[in-house]
């Protein structure tokens, strides 16, 4: 391969090919290398490779391991070698299109885009299309959206990418005006002279495109420029989905999909024998087709009610499933009986221990919009649309599924109605495939919502265990053992840290997948002494996934409530006490402003108890302070179909999540965050009993609602001089949930040792039945409006 080199009329160097193969990476240490795109308009990408930092070859225990390497940098840097395929392109029109290897579940991910693409090209944010890329496999790990890691990864390649557009079309422009390009100004897309002549992007993008793949270096904006990184912005499709125009997986219209849901088995993960009276279903209204696969019964009709209809009427003769007889109580023994024991080292003769067990659980991470996916599937050739955020993975799952290459399966990412890491498995998209197939037709699958807590994923049960040794006010000694039925980690994370095994750091040599992201996901913010953290998983009978902030929630319940306690054994007020030992400034800057906004210590009704709880994690960090209303006359109000009991009436979180691209979004983020904390806390669970869970929808499954949602929210977006964004999208959980249920301790004078605290005592609720495995369509809701 051979290049040259010149210097173009907009002072960037250009390496061009000269016997068409790819020229060769350099960069100088200020610059960026991009790529101009062979195209008849303008198309442009960035190349990230050149430079790439490796891990650390070794961590010592202090600073710990997500200090130096977390699973943000794990997925940044398994992302890097394929970030020159991530392109931009200026239409004729002088619009800016980028199709994003990510998915949008409501975090406002396309916004941040469009932001980032109009601050480097100079244009504005309305005229910036981004949508959502189909599975590419040659992105290989640059298609998975998860871990907080979007903006820490997509930033500098977004940039990079639109400075590249942004120096060609100033040079055409320099052709076409007759000037010196450093005599050219641009501003909302248009290009202007000194004297005032100008000419648009649109005019300018073909002139501007390139015959010839070439490498360009392109410096970035500074931050002193931003005009709009950086300004809150609400999110592009804000309007649209409270109008019912946005589109969802389910208001497509492929042709001859027709609606299709399935019979599901009473026990979890239970398969179908037979259908007993195929034929008086087939018989009935609307129904097309009937499949028997081996999740259930499918049933494709005309309309969704007719399905219903038809999945009630079946008589299934049913295989049991894995955990058959099992409760919650079985599966916990089952824990305890995995549990690590606790080795604390040799400590003076006068220091004293204190421990504490948590039990956390089992949760449902179902999203607003239920599981479901479009799928038709020849003989030849298989295409799906479904909201995915492991795309790849799922084209390779749906492959294998119907028999296919990989390379006939073509997989659509469609928008989603949240995920909380639900969409990171592609179950729904493999199932309708499987049923497509076995129909021989198109079909719109839709799982019913009984059937997401009953037999979609949950966040797995879990104990955690700490001991702390003190002395003299100080503590000696941290251990956490933190054990949980194993997390399905399936969906691409996996193959990441096989691929990058040799750069990462030491101390992940040896263990298991799931220790490995526990490693380098969890970190204790405390000056402690000697800190240890250790996890074990057993039971691969249930279905889990690593809902949103996955171990750190119950992590840091245990640590939070441990340090209350530490607190009160040196009779140290919890503020005060986490001030004087937390190591990390952008976790004591959080907390001071938390206590200083939300009022730590002030005066309050009796029965009214303030927590405060911080949490560092993907380079950020978040403090939480919440006032909890213990009351007779509020934990004892009554709701109609509702979960009471204490209420948070207001919670203040501070977030440092380094360069915030939309403020707005970070605030939202943080908002939701604390809602799913309280849930955490308070309410939400599933019971497992003989074999299935009794929840089935969200009237069972008791989400934070309106009722016990503070009336006082505020959120601190703290000021940062961080270049790059960190991990913001699960970053308001842990601090909120701890939180709680510090200031449920202290309310009730006794440490909840199982969240939520709800789960025992008699159910809120009369469940569902199993079979038939869903209820009847409701026909009185206009009778609950009032």
């Amino acid at each position: 391969m051979t290049t040259a080199h010149d210097h173009d009329a907009d002072g960037t160097r250009t390496m061009r090919s000269t016997d068409g193969s790819p020229p060769g990476r350099g960069v100088s240490r200020r610059g960026f290398v991009g790529w101009v795109l062979a195209g008849s308009t303008l198309a442009v990408a960035a190349d990230l490779t050149t430079g790439a930092q490796p891990a650390q070859a070794a961590v010592p225990t202090p600073p710990q391991v997500p200090e130096l390497y977390d699973l943000g940098d794990l997925q940044t840097q398994s992302a890097l070698p394929t970030s020159q395929l991530i392109t931009i392109t200026v239409d004729e029109d002088g619009l800016a299109h980028f199709a994003m290897p990510r998915m949008e579940v409501g975090q406002g991910i396309t916004t941040a885009a469009a932001m980032i693409i109009a601050e480097e090209l100079d244009m504005a944010v309305e005229d910036v299309r981004v949508t959502l890329a189909p599975a590419r496999p040659e992105l290989v790990f640059n298609q998975l959206t998860g871990g907080s890691n979007t903006m820490q990864s997509m930033f500098t390649p977004i940039r990079v990418a639109a400075s590249v557009a942004k120096g060609r079309l100033l040079a055409a422009a320099a052709t076409a005006l007759g000037a010196q390009v450093s005599g050219l100004t641009t501003k909302a897309g248009v290009v202007t002279r000194t004297d005032g002549a100008s000419v648009t992007y649109g005019e300018l993008s073909a002139a501007a495109a390139s015959d010839e793949t070439v490498a360009v270096e392109v410096g970035l904006k500074a931050r002193d420029g931003f005009d709009v990184l950086g300004t809150p912005r609400s999110r592009d499709d804000a309007l649209a989905a409270v109008t019912g125009r946005k589109q969802f997986t389910m208001d497509l219209d492929v042709p001859d999909a027709l609606p299709t849901m399935l019979c599901r088995p009473p026990t979890l993960n239970g398969s179908p024998r037979s259908l007993r009276n195929r034929a008086q279903v087939e018989a009935m209204p609307g129904v097309t087709d009937v499949a028997v696969v081996d999740t259930g019964v499918a049933v494709r009709a005309a309309t969704f009610g007719q399905c219903i209809d038809a999945v009630r009427a079946m008589d299934v003769d049913w295989e049991g499933g894995p955990v058959d007889g099992e409760d919650d109580a079985s599966i916990l023994a089952e824990l305890k009986r995995a549990e690590i024991p606790m080795v604390v080292p040799k400590v003076p003769l006068l220091a004293t221990t204190l421990d504490l067990e948590v039990e956390f659980m089992f949760r449902s991470s179902a999203a607003l919009e239920p599981n479901c996916a479009i799928a038709d599937v020849r003989p030849d050739r298989a295409t799906v649309w479904s909201g995915l955020k492991a795309p790849i993975v799922a084209q390779r799952d749906v492959a294998k599924a119907v028999g296919l290459p990989q390379s006939a399966v073509e997989v659509n990412v469609v928008t989603g109605g949240g995920s909380f890491g639900h969409k990171l498995f592609g179950d729904a998209a493999v199932e309708a495939a499987v049923v497509s197939k076995a129909m021989g037709k198109p079909v719109k699958l839709l799982w019913h919502r009984a059937d997401e807590p009953r037999q979609g994923r949950l966040h797995p049960m879990a104990t955690s265990r700490v001991r702390a040794t003190t002395l003299a006010g100080q503590v000696l000694t941290y251990e956490q053992r933190h054990t949980s039925v194993v997390t399905d980690f399936g969906h691409g994370l996996g193959e990441r840290l096989t691929a990058l095994a040799a750069e990462l750091p030491a101390n992940l040599g040896g263990l298991t997948l799931s220790q490995s992201i526990f490693t380098l996901t969890q970190e204790t913010p405390y000056d402690y002494g000697v800190v240890t953290q250790l996890l074990s998983e057993v039971d691969t009978r249930f279905n889990t996934g690593s809902m949103r902030n996955i171990y750190s929630p119950d992590v840091a319940v245990a640590r939070e409530l441990m340090t209350d306690l530490l607190a009160r054994r040196v009779r140290k007020d919890p503020y005060r006490f986490r001030k004087e030992f937390v190591r990390n400034e952008k976790v004591r800057r959080c907390l001071d402003t938390v206590a200083e906004v939300g009022g730590w210590g002030r005066s309050l009704p009796d029965g009214v108890t303030q927590g405060i709880a911080v949490h560092a994690e993907y380079k950020g960090a978040t403090a939480v302070l919440v006032e909890l209303d213990t009351r007779p006359e509020t934990v004892g109000r009554r709701i109609r179909n509702a979960v009471t009991g204490p209420r948070v009436t207001k919670a203040v979180i501070a977030v440092d999540a380094g360069f915030v691209v939309n403020p707005r979004g970070l605030e939202a983020q943080m908002m939701g965050g604390v809602a799913d904390g309280i849930a955490l806390a308070l309410t939400s669970s599933c019971h497992l009993e003989d074999g299935h869970f009794l929840e089935a929808s969200w009237d069972n499954y008791f989400y934070t609602r309106q009722w016990n949602t503070p009336p006082e929210f505020e959120c601190v977006v703290m000021d940062s001089d961080d270049e790059l964004p960190g991990g913001a999208g699960e970053a308001g959980v842990a601090a909120s949930v701890s939180a709680v249920a510090c200031a449920y301790a202290r309310a009730t004078g006794t440490v909840p040792t199982r969240f939520p605290i709800n789960h025992d005592g008699p159910l809120a609720f009369e469940p569902k039945s199993f079979v038939p495995s869903v209820p009847a369509s409701p026909v009185n809701g206009l009778d609950l409006t009032s």
